[in-house]
């Protein structure tokens, strides 16, 4: 199949971008997109879709408070948006100012401490490299922001610290949630629990290029933004216990579903693995691993639009989308849900 990112496209009312997440956790909707015809549904509902024995693969990554606001020494505004913690107190991040800082001045954040510009760093040079006086999570604790997405519009507040965070979120490294998770709370958890459906979890730190489009017409011409991911020896085992009783591997989020097919891809076949993904799932991948995936909607043009037309289809999932927009299902990070069921068809 030869598709462009064109393909990926589509039109969104902006009033269907949801500015606040719904008043519960699991109050959200959710899309049944598993079959040829779209079923409405509650997500409180997915615990009755599910079978004992299927398997609900979650990213347990943690949002740090990953948006900084300061000063150059000389006075003009800086926002800073932590991308990567590195040891040694140093951080990448990128930066937006008037004129860009040079490497050996500082900038003062929060009117607190004073980081200093050690350089440029990625593969393009776009992010900065600084070094904070003391231990990076713990300022950005203390003193950053939540790095809500760029399409919600309002200052983050405490609401935000609170419900842009999985309720098992636990490591901390993210500046994107996995939104897909977003949607489960005790209460749901407690549902599948007691239905036999078994849970693990992967780590992947969403980075800040999830939210990019891709400015390319030729896919692989797209070079895909790297994340930090793990996948436990538990994970594995917890798999492979779930295909010996015919379970079924479900993905909550896309972040889940790259951590575990990158895993697979070391060496065909899933395994234990830490270290960097780049991977980028385009129409026509061959999945080892997944075969359901609970996903938000998505931006136009992203790479998380083919992912999930990989994954389920790509006439079905445009399909979906107009269902979804005509429907009114509220878009993107703070957005519903929809269940899809991979296909054979690319």
């Amino acid at each position: 199949m030869s598709v462009s990112v064109a393909d990926f496209d589509f039109t969104l009312p902006p009033d269907l971008i949801a500015q606040h997440p719904a008043l519960e956790r699991s109050a959200s909707r959710l899309l049944d997109g598993r079959r040829a015809t779209p079923a409405d549904r509650s997500f409180r509902d997915l615990p009755t879709l599910l079978n004992a024995g299927d398997l609900l693969v979650f990213n347990d990554t943690r949002v740090i408070k990953a948006r900084l606001f300061g000063r150059k020494a000389s006075g003009g505004a800086v926002e800073a948006l932590i991308e990567r913690v590195l040891p040694g107190h140093e951080v990448l991040a990128q930066m937006r100012a008037s004129k860009s800082p040079r490497p050996g001045t500082t900038v003062r954040f929060a009117d607190v401490f004073d980081a200093e510009v050690l350089g440029r760093a990625g593969p393009d040079g776009s992010l900065f490299h600084l070094r904070f006086p003391d231990d990076a999570l713990a300022l950005l604790e203390a003193h950053g922001h939540v790095p809500l997405p760029p399409y919600i519009t309002h200052a983050d507040d405490a609401d935000d610290a609170r419900r842009y965070q999985t309720v098992f979120a636990d490591k901390p490294g993210a500046v994107a949630a996995p939104t897909a998770a977003l949607h489960f709370d005790e209460a749901v958890l407690a549902v599948l629990k007691a239905r036999g459906v078994q849970t693990a979890c992967v780590t992947l730190h969403v980075g800040a290029g999830t939210f990019q489009p891709v400015r390319v017409e030729r896919l692989e011409d797209h070079r895909m933004h790297s994340e930090w991911y793990e996948v436990s020896e538990a994970t594995v085992a917890a798999v492979a216990a779930a295909r010996e009783r015919s379970g079924r591997v479900i993905a909550v989020g896309t972040t889940s579903v790259r951590s575990l097919e990158s895993a697979a891809r070391v060496s065909g076949k899933l395994q234990a693995t830490r270290g960097e993904t780049e991977l980028f799932i385009t129409p026509g991948f061959s999945f080892r691993v997944v075969d359901v995936l609970l996903t938000n909607f998505h931006l136009p043009r992203s790479t998380l639009m083919m992912l999930v037309s990989a994954f389920a289809g790509h006439a079905h999932v445009m399909a979906l989308y107009r269902h979804a927009i005509e429907a009114r299902y509220r878009f993107f990070s703070y957005g519903d849900a929809m269940l899809l069921a991979r296909s054979a068809q690319p």
